[in-house]
């Protein structure tokens, strides 16, 4: 690709595949650097179509859109997953794109992503393809109790199952259509954890503090940052694993890696996401450097800093059930109440209409310490419905 290593500064334009909150939030940490912005989404009301100076409203594989993207854009990025990679291929023969197709595609295989963690040397939990009824029936007694988890298209707690026992397997593979699945063994778990790494163009990695999560439902619900939320010794562990998990790659842009804290204090590598994650929206108001930031700079090949954490954090994800709180009929949650709180910074995506288990915003709290920054996220929750944690 022509031009690939030189800089883009701003002035060009910027283009992202998929019209999300992170695309949205890509685009606004874009244009507060002076770039211009281009979406590529089929929904005509996407929360970052309709913020940026282009969208373009076209299914992700159309041609004549990804020519459209293409030829406005310097350089193209992608805010999900999902996004099919041969579409990333088709425009990477145009311009640069970050992640390059090749990740993205194993990302979206569980089965290449645990092979891609063990090449690493990154531990992952004891696991089995089953794409047969021969491997169904091959499967060990020791991977059970486990999850059995679609190999594609699986995210926020979908196309996931726990089974005890050999009927219950079949019978969730039944249920999933016997589709390409892996099947995990349960590991007993202490905690959740998370990091952003972002690589540049040139090699050079960077990353985020890690990340302390709790999930409710297979949706992340809390992420405390602070000092002494890991141990030092696994904090340490789990930057080096991403890193490597990025290196590994050959990487370009930002990476979330997932961890499980086991009960014996180990870590195993979960999953990675290869863009910004909801556990580093604290970012925005943590940090002198967002993961938004270094996504813009991983892309236009600008150098990547070394994100310093200001005030210790906790972020609370707003699901769409806050605006149902007191029964079927939608209410604006109080915001002013919250507001009032020191150190909140609301964010809310823009998106028409609230629906239960829908992300519409998130909210950072921030204080001089953990303590603080804790106890007014537990006003705030409490103002908002949201269970204490």
């Amino acid at each position: 690709m022509k031009n690939e290593k030189a800089v883009i500064l701003p002035g060009a334009t910027l283009g992202v595949m998929g019209g999300g909150q992170l695309g949205r939030m890509f685009a606004h940490a874009a244009q507060r650097m002076g770039y211009f912005t281009a979406v590529l989404d089929p929904d005509a009301d996407s929360p970052a179509g309709l913020v940026s100076h282009h969208h373009i409203h076209t299914d992700y594989l159309d041609s004549d859109g990804l020519g459209r993207l293409a030829q406005l854009c310097a350089a193209i990025t992608t805010e999900f997953e999902n996004v099919p990679a041969r579409a990333l291929e088709t425009l990477a023969a145009q311009r640069p794109v970050a992640p390059g197709a090749d990740a993205v595609a194993i990302a979206q295989d569980r089965a290449r992503e645990k092979a891609h963690f063990t090449r690493c040397g990154v531990p992952c939990a004891p696991h089995a393809l089953i794409e047969t009824r021969e491997q169904l029936a091959a499967v060990t007694d020791d991977l059970l109790p486990g999850v059995l988890k679609t190999s594609r298209l699986g995210y926020d707690g979908k196309g996931q199952l726990r089974v005890k026992t050999r009927e219950e397997l079949t019978a969730a593979w039944d249920e999933l259509k016997h589709v390409a699945c892996v099947l995990e063994k349960l590991l007993p778990l202490a905690a959740e954890c998370s990091v952003i790494v972002a690589r540049g163009r040139d090699g050079q990695v960077v990353n985020l503090p890690p990340q302390l999560n709790l999930h409710r439902g297979g949706i992340l619900a809390v992420t405390e940052v602070h000092e002494g939320n890991l141990p030092p010794a696994r904090a340490a562990e789990a930057v080096a694993s991403a890193r490597a998990i990025a290196e590994g790659l050959q990487y370009v842009g930002v990476l979330c890696v997932e961890f499980f804290v086991l009960a014996d204090g180990s870590l195993v590598v979960n999953e990675m996401a290869p863009r910004p994650h909801n556990s580093g929206h604290y970012s925005m108001d943590a940090c002198d450097v967002s993961q938004f930031d270094l996504q813009v700079r991983a892309l236009a090949g600008l150098p990547l800093t070394q994100p310093r954490q200001h005030s210790p954090a906790v972020m609370l994800n707003l699901l769409g059930d806050l605006w149902f709180t007191h029964g079927n009929d939608e209410q604006t949650p109080p915001w002013d109440e919250v507001l009032a709180l020191p150190g909140t910074h609301l964010h809310l995506y823009g998106k028409q209409g609230a629906r239960k288990g829908r992300k519409m915003g998130h909210l950072n709290i921030t204080g001089p310490t953990a303590a603080a920054a804790r106890a007014t996220a537990l006003q705030a929750a409490a103002l908002l419905g949201i269970e204490a944690f």
